[in-house]
């Protein structure tokens, strides 16, 4: 039987080094890509990319295997960065890690390892995989199937993701183990293209400030805010608002008319809702027969939630929770699981009335 080759996608971390490591000692070929997607210096006067391009060489050094760069800076402005802004513009508060998944690492870097004539693409994501469906992570503290649920089974079929079954604290202990430079490196949090900066700062160059007005939900005005795409449902921070009585959260946004509702109180009312519609569906496997009860979560690290989803029209999903949930948020996603497995997700359209209006 001949070797099989795998292109392990590398960014200069500890996850996709480890990665590399792991299927070189299961005997496959191994090949490390690195993908540049940003093209900027940090506070430092660093270009981060380069940085990280030679933390995956050393590595490759290391382990002895061949590794090439390739460019998607365009491609990523186009397809990712591009639609974040615009969504900003919106009022709404896009993720472009589930984008970036999709049109750009199972796309067109899927596309580039089968160049290299690849029999798969290898990536660090805390993810299994087990007969073409999409499982979680073991460490449940790392699991991003959340980020991975518009892949297809006819992707998964081809792609590898070899510390699924580990925790984090193992593989920082196999890269010690085996001298790897990224070992004790941090890992990178937040919007990749924005790093350690301020998300105000960073965003004002691509979107002109629109001041607007904070109101209380019965309309009194509160001030002025700096500009909608800097506040998203359930923020606290940032708002400047003081005065007595509870913390100041943003319970709603009216993108037309560029006001900021706020209210006071973690759990105000205005801040949950049983229910809410989304659009942009993907299933990894089988469409399931509606109605559907499963499990469902609106953010990355929220527990899954009980609900009941129902099909109104092609392409558009009602879902009804059991609980309500706090801070619906237009644009985000909503993932599907049941037991450990990732069924698939949908973009939220929506939510439905709140528990503040359904008792007015």
């Amino acid at each position: 039987m001949s070797q099989k080759t795998v292109v392990v996608g590398m960014s200069g971390g500890v996850d996709s080094s480890v990665s590399a490591l792991l299927l070189k000692e299961q005997g496959y070929r191994v090949i490390g890509l690195f993908m540049k997607n940003w093209e900027e210096k940090n506070l430092d006067g660093e270009c981060t990319s380069a940085k990280d391009y030679e933390d995956v060489a050393n590595v490759c050094k290391t382990l002895q295997i061949p590794y090439y760069s390739v460019n998607f800076v365009q491609e990523y402005w186009d397809f990712v960065f591009h639609h974040f802004v615009e969504e900003l513009k919106l009022g709404y508060t896009p993720n472009p890690d589930i984008l970036c998944n999709k049109e750009i690492k199972f796309h067109l870097f899927f596309k580039k390892a089968l160049e290299l004539g690849a029999d798969f693409l290898a990536t660090g994501h805390y993810a299994q995989i087990s007969s073409n469906s999409l499982l979680k992570g073991l460490d449940p503290g790392k699991d991003q199937t959340y980020f991975l649920y518009t892949l297809k089974q006819e992707i998964l079929s081809k792609v590898l993701f070899p510390i699924g079954h580990l925790h984090k604290k193992e593989v920082r202990a196999l890269a010690l183990a085996n001298n790897l430079t990224t070992a004790t490196k941090k890992d990178s949090t937040g919007i990749c293209f924005i790093g350690k900066r301020d998300f105000k700062e960073f965003i004002s160059k691509y979107i002109p400030y629109q001041k607007g007005l904070f109101l209380t939900l019965d309309g009194k005005k509160l001030g002025e805010h700096e500009g909608m795409a800097y506040y998203t449902i359930g923020q606290r921070k940032g708002l400047k608002i003081g005065g007595p009585g509870d913390a100041w959260f943003v319970v709603d946004k009216d993108p037309d008319n560029n006001i900021v509702y706020l209210a006071q109180g973690e759990e105000h009312p205005a801040l949950y809702s049983y229910e809410l519609t989304a659009t942009d569906v993907h299933w990894i496997g089988l469409v399931p027969t509606f109605p559907f009860s499963c499990h469902a979560k609106i953010r990355y690290r929220q527990p899954e939630q009980e609900c009941i989803i129902t099909e109104t029209q092609p392409g558009m999903l009602y879902i009804q929770f059991t609980n309500p949930q706090r801070a619906i948020t237009s644009r985000q996603s909503i993932v599907f699981y049941s037991g450990n497995e990732c069924l698939g997700g949908a973009m939220i359209q929506k939510r439905g009335i709140s528990l503040y209006e359904a008792s007015k």
